[in-house]
């Protein structure tokens, strides 16, 4: 939260990125010169992926669609038909049903 209070009272889960952002902009920027705020701004991009996590979400999404993509490149030669999914278990069926699972039934 941006009172510094996390949600149970606590320190805030950002908090600490936050005082590195005010400590670089103390070290580093006057009234006068504002060019050292450009310093800052790995530690300001650090603060905000902590408040809205932009990187670790694009990150998840292309790993999933690097593993859907490769699911799909390489279907399984073995897999059952949709009639033999159909046909589990009914009545003189059997065939069908030894056939996807294996001969174990």
């Amino acid at each position: 939260m941006s009172s510094g209070y996390g949600m149970n009272g606590g320190v805030g889960r950002c908090f600490p990125f936050w005082q590195e952002v005010l400590a670089c902009y103390v070290v580093n920027a006057s009234a006068e010169d504002n060019a050292g705020k450009k310093k800052c701004s790995p530690v300001l991009e650090d603060y905000y992926e902590c408040l809205h996590h932009k990187k670790e979400h694009a990150r998840a999404l292309a790993i999933q669609a690097a593993y859907n993509k490769q699911r799909n490149a390489a279907p399984r030669e073995d897999a059952p038909t949709a009639k033999q999914i159909r046909n589990l278990g009914l009545l003189g069926k059997d065939e069908d049903t030894k056939k996807v699972l294996g001969d174990a039934a």
